[in-house]
């Protein structure tokens, strides 16, 4: 069949095929990319150790997330977010394209005797059928910054469909001017690639997300190597708050 375009989840896959099969790393075809990127834990990146972002820490720390709810851990890759909201008495769902990375993460959650649901797959493909909102918060740690410019429409829809009312959405994402490609979006499909993630400017993601209230703004703090938290000064920091009221 031919005319194979009928919805918009039809023209988002169509747009996914416009980039070289080695830069998928946002559908299921990309999770053997990230299997080799976790198979070798002794690797010396900084997100591979058991920290939490700092910005959550403080998030929930000055009570401007409230303790006990519902949340989504998106992109969790080894866990170290997931376990830190599990600690602090969150009900955690937590998804990954990378099956090595949710082993990883599982047995950490077993060492630390928490209890956090793993689901593997593409959260905006089939995996997104076994999350079920509402989610008072949900947590991206760089899942954000690796999508092509068209899977915004996925993420947004996804906060839409899962996101309670007067949830949160917390994002950790590449600066422009720290680190990522501040290339247009219509070079990176004339370039089939994404030059290892898209950078972002505060207007931009205020842009992106100006259905979201904003809450908090600002630079990762740089966390020295013995904190225990994660901080990297070339990300974003950003939470953003859902209407009480139920969109239509």
């Amino acid at each position: 069949m031919h005319r194979n375009i009928r919805t918009v989840e039809d023209v988002l896959r169509l747009m996914d095929e416009l980039f070289a099969p080695e830069a998928d790393r946002w559908t299921a075809d990309g999770a053997d990319w990230w299997d080799g990127f976790y198979a070798d834990r002794s690797k010396p990146v900084p997100f591979f150790v058991a920290k939490p972002d700092e910005s959550l820490v403080s998030y929930v720390e000055r009570g401007l997330v409230p303790p006990g709810g519902r949340v989504l851990d998106l992109g969790c890759g080894p866990g170290r977010n997931a376990l830190h909201l599990a600690s602090q008495g969150f009900r955690v769902d937590a998804v990954d394209l990378s099956r090595g990375a949710l082993d990883w993460a599982a047995e950490r959650a077993r060492e630390a005797g928490a209890e956090i649901r793993f689901v593997h797959g593409d959260a905006f493909g089939t995996a997104g059928a076994e999350l079920e909102g509402p989610y008072d918060l949900i947590h991206d740690s760089g899942c954000f910054h690796h999508l092509p410019p068209h899977r915004r429409v996925s993420h947004l829809a996804l906060l839409d469909r899962l996101l309670a009312p007067g949830g949160h959405l917390s994002l950790t994402c590449f600066a422009a001017g720290g680190m990522g490609s501040e290339l247009p979006d219509a070079a990176f499909y004339r370039e089939a690639g994404l030059q290892g993630g898209l950078a972002y400017t505060a207007e931009e993601l205020r842009w992106i997300f100006s259905d979201l209230t904003e809450v908090e703004l600002r630079r990762m703090a740089d966390e020295p190597d013995d904190s225990a938290r994660f901080g990297e000064p070339f990300l974003w920091t950003a939470l953003f708050r859902r209407g009480d009221a139920p969109r239509h």
